[in-house]
């Protein structure tokens, strides 16, 4: 199954995942996470099988995150009030995302990417 890839195009980390896919020659359809955000349904599939936990998918170096003063805020939120939050605004969410459906890696680390989507 092709990847779907969440990214944002000025994202120095979003293209080097997206050059290391191109260099694999896996297959892929990339999103703009910032024009078409996931909605919360996908975020929280994206969430649940991940593993990862829920505040792994916030991009705590983004402005729109120091904006809404998130840091604080994320220490008291419910996991509802968080996936809301996340499908609210695209620029929230960690990127890149990578997904085939079933797994899924947030951000870029390449042993990761080697680990998760090398067949």
């Amino acid at each position: 199954m092709a990847l779907t890839f969440y990214w944002y195009p000025k994202c120095g980390t979003c293209r080097k995942a997206k050059n290391w896919l191109n260099s694999h020659d896996i297959q892929y359809t990339e999103v703009h996470i910032a024009e078409n955000p996931p909605s919360r349904s996908v975020v929280e599939d994206l969430y649940h099988n991940s593993g990862l936990e829920l505040k792994k998918f916030f991009n705590t170096s983004g402005q729109k995150y120091r904006e809404l003063g998130l840091k604080d805020k994320l220490k008291t939120a419910t996991e509802e009030e968080m996936l809301d939050l996340l499908a609210s605004d695209g620029m929230l969410l960690k990127r890149p995302i990578a997904t085939d459906g079933q797994k899924v890696t947030v951000g870029f680390k390449e042993e990761e990417y080697e680990k998760t989507w090398q067949s």
